[in-house]
């Protein structure tokens, strides 16, 4: 008997990162770390697409901060840099008010009427990310993390011939040399398809086959996207589209955030905005959790609007008195029956 792969009782947080959850940019503690001008490292970044094109090359403006990071490294302008010093790196993150805390206690959103609990609805964040998944890995948000998608590096890059060798040289001053996953704010939509059909958790579902929507993991109506701007509008579309909320979040010391995020609520690209304050009974806070209620008062009257429309109802025993009762109804003194009726 053919059943559904995923019963659909779980509700995601997806998240952006710099901006979102943090008020600057990850990268700031690396910067520190190996006392690099973060303001110049930017600025020569976001120059280096017109530059190459003047040299007859063409460089794809969201792979440039990858790059020019791998050339301070071979350059000997942050020596050493791998993987475990971006984690460390990771713990000087500091968060927004109210965070790591609302990711642990948001939990307990899903769980407050016995509704829920008899449906065993579940809460996930997970965190979509143009930043580098290992400083991410190496916060103190982490535990509270379901799954990253951000961007990775590689160390000790695999030589040529590396098919034919039965062993491999463990080398223990490892760099980060070539970039091994690169996420954008375009790609960031094929992370929330694969949390939409469970491709992070079965790993059978490939992210590009066809999955009929009553048989994927976590349902788009499911999801609420937040995020801090115009750059993840391509997300907060597919969230929108598939008839789950965004909302998008700002710095109040920063007026210029507030206006932006006015923009997007304007032009129909979010569903509501607030600042990024995740304190109990913040703005924010109270609008995800009602949001989340929402989703969970659906979920419920969906599953049970299921459950009645599939199993008929059992048969009952005739009472005599009552059969009769609805023969004298149908037929009351003075008419006539006829079949001709």
């Amino acid at each position: 008997m053919a059943s559904t792969l995923f019963t659909q009782n779980i509700i995601a947080c997806v998240w952006d990162f710099d901006k979102t959850l943090i008020p600057e940019y990850m990268q700031a503690p690396l910067f520190r770390r190996y006392a690099v001008d973060e303001a110049r490292f930017w600025a020569e970044t976001n120059a280096l697409a017109a530059n190459y094109l003047q040299r007859g090359y063409h460089i794809a403006p969201e792979i440039s901060y990858l790059n020019h990071l791998l050339t301070y490294v071979l350059a000997g302008k942050m020596p050493g840099l791998n993987n475990k010093v971006l984690r460390e790196c990771g713990t000087e993150i500091g968060f927004y008010p109210g965070l790591p805390a609302f990711f642990e206690s948001s939990r307990a959103w899903v769980k407050t009427k016995p509704e829920y609990a008899e449906h065993e609805i579940v809460l996930e964040h997970y965190v979509v990310s143009t930043g580098l998944a290992e400083m991410i890995r190496g916060s103190k948000l982490a535990p509270y993390i379901d799954a990253v998608w951000a961007c990775e590096f590689i160390e000790n890059p695999l030589q040529p011939g590396f098919l034919k060798q039965k062993e491999f040289p463990l080398e223990a001053a490892a760099e980060i040399a070539q970039i091994g996953v690169m996420i954008d704010n375009t790609t960031k939509t094929r992370a929330i398809y694969e949390i939409n059909k469970g491709t992070n958790r079965n790993a059978a579902i490939d992210v590009n086959a066809k999955v009929a929507a009553e048989d994927r993991r976590i349902p788009l109506q499911n999801m609420i996207y937040i995020a801090d701007g115009p750059s993840d509008v391509p997300s907060f579309s597919v969230v929108k589209k598939g008839g789950g909320k965004t909302y998008a979040v700002y710095n109040p010391a920063v007026k210029a955030e507030f206006e932006q995020n006015d923009r997007l609520r304007q032009s129909g690209r979010i569903d509501h905005y607030g600042p990024a304050d995740y304190t109990e009974n913040s703005p924010t806070a109270n609008w995800l959790q009602l949001q989340i209620e929402k989703i969970c008062d659906r979920i419920v009257s969906d599953r049970e609007a299921a459950v009645a429309s599939r199993v008929a109802k059992p048969p009952r025993h005739l009472n005599t008195a009552s059969a009769a009762e609805d023969a004298r109804r149908a037929n009351p003194p003075g008419k006539q029956s006829s079949f001709l009726e």
